[in-house]
């Protein structure tokens, strides 16, 4: 609000009309159906952390008094999101019990890690690992609290962040996910257990690859085969109306992500059709989408602009950075400077 016009019914005409006629409408029936569930306005952000002030598997018996004791942990090395979050429930703390967490950490050993949304994991491995090394006290209990959660960047990030701890030397229980909304599977493949995850994706995975010429010539250029999910399964989280419907907004946000990017200049190549992907893959998938931005793991054709027009036009990290810089240049600037 205030950065970019409200959305209006013009708008997503004006988006979906860069698809081909007869998918229009069932693909538009579908996201709608789909972002009933994954979309987070800010009311329904509020809601879930005047629900988290009273999780009893976090706070016990006593709230108050467990949120008195804990710190709350901005470091976050990208993006606004954490400080955003913690803006906001600083105002529900204060609504709840007349303070904010300014009036917290009365306790050295309790932390709150706060974050709208986990997608690979990569962001919190490297928050917490670097604050496990430099900063973490010798002894420590942190609760790492998210709205959203992809299940396959949170063991990817457990799994190194338990590491660093043993390589500190260092007695922190991590508490992992007291509070959520939703959890989505995103696994491919479980070594341990042998166990196939991919069929029961709640992320966009296309069960074929169309006979399209750009889409075959993007995949020939992979050096891994794409890994497919069989048909069947739309999903553990009931996201989706049916197979069917996903399969539709697989295969359509699939061969428009191939398009715009032989059309848009300004993306990297971990930029895949499908959101993006360090890894080599047909890209992240996620459908997730919050009142602050549309994440970058999200279908491009979500997202990507000039000279696609975007459903949810995206603020970058680096953009986040150098607004963070300007208002902290401003903020030192005295009124005969400004």
């Amino acid at each position: 609000k205030g950065e970019i016009e409200a959305p209006t019914p013009d708008h997503v005409d004006r988006w979906v009309n860069q698809f081909e006629d007869k998918v229009q409408l069932p693909l538009l029936r579908e996201l709608d159906h789909v972002l009933k569930r994954t979309y987070f306005s800010k009311q329904r952000v509020m809601a879930f952390l005047r629900k988290l002030i009273y999780a009893e598997n976090l706070t016990g018996n006593n709230p108050q008094e467990f949120w008195r004791s804990a710190n709350f942990l901005d470091i976050q090395g990208g993006g606004d999101s954490q400080r955003d979050m913690l803006k906001l429930f600083s105002e529900v703390l204060r609504g709840e019990f007349g303070f904010g967490i300014e009036g917290c950490g009365q306790r050295d050993d309790v932390f709150i890690y706060l974050d709208d949304c986990l997608f690979t994991g990569n962001r919190v491995r490297q928050d917490i690992e670097k604050w496990v090394i430099n900063t973490a006290p010798a002894q420590a209990k942190v609760y790492v609290v998210y709205i959203a959660l992809h299940k396959s960047g949170f063991h990817y990030a457990k799994k190194y962040i338990r590491d660093a701890i043993q390589k500190a030397r260092k007695n922190i229980d991590i508490e992992w996910r007291p509070a959520l909304a939703i959890e989505l599977e995103n696994r491919i493949f479980n070594k341990k257990e042998n166990k196939e995850y991919s069929d029961s994706s709640d992320v966009l995975l296309p069960t074929f690859i169309p006979d399209d010429p750009a889409v075959k010539n993007y995949v020939e250029s992979m050096k891994r085969k794409p890994t497919l999910r069989r048909s069947g399964n739309p999903g553990t989280a009931k996201l989706f109306s049916s197979d069917e419907a996903k399969i539709l907004l697989e295969q359509e946000f699939l061969k428009t992500g191939v398009r715009i990017r032989q059309r848009c200049s300004n993306l990297m190549v971990t930029h895949r059709p499908l959101g993006y992907m360090k890894l080599e893959t047909l890209g992240f998938g996620s459908l997730i989408v919050t009142y602050r931005n549309c994440p970058n793991n999200a279908p491009l054709a979500l997202w990507a602009g000039d000279p696609w027009y975007p459903l949810f036009p995206r603020v970058t990290n680096t953009q986040t950075a150098i607004r963070r810089t300007i208002r902290r240049k401003i903020s030192g600037l005295t009124e005969e400077d400004l």
